[in-house]
């Protein structure tokens, strides 16, 4: 199983970007997907997640600006964001909760993070 981040970058304040990720290999079941952000010396933190129904949850701190969503026929998760601000500025990581048979069971995967740096 394989997780790829992509769409992180430089932007603006006040500015968007979109992030995906793609969830790829022996993949059986996908359940709960979601974006974690983490800056050095400080704990990995939840930013958003969707279950498998669509079911949502949001950090405060994104709650307005940040929108999650996910394409089940593709196995891959997005995080629209939008109002940017220099306090999102973090490494983002995709997570994703799956079933990879009997061998790999359910478990978390992590992908290796992308860059977002919000700065004028």
């Amino acid at each position: 199983v394989q997780v790829v981040e992509s769409g992180g970058g430089l932007v603006q304040p006040g500015g968007s970007l979109r992030l995906s990720c793609a969830a790829s290999g022996n993949i059986f079941a996908i359940y709960t997907m979601g974006w974690y952000r983490q800056n050095p010396g400080k704990e990995r933190e939840r930013v958003a997640t969707i279950s498998d129904n669509g079911t949502t949850t949001y950090a405060d701190s994104v709650k307005g600006r940040f929108t999650i969503s996910r394409d089940d026929a593709k196995k891959t998760v997005f995080l629209q964001m939008d109002s940017l601000d220099p306090e999102d500025t973090a490494v983002y990581y995709c997570n994703v909760h799956l079933f990879s048979g009997i061998w790999g069971g359910i478990r978390d995967w992590w992908g290796q993070g992308t860059q977002v740096t919000v700065s004028s």
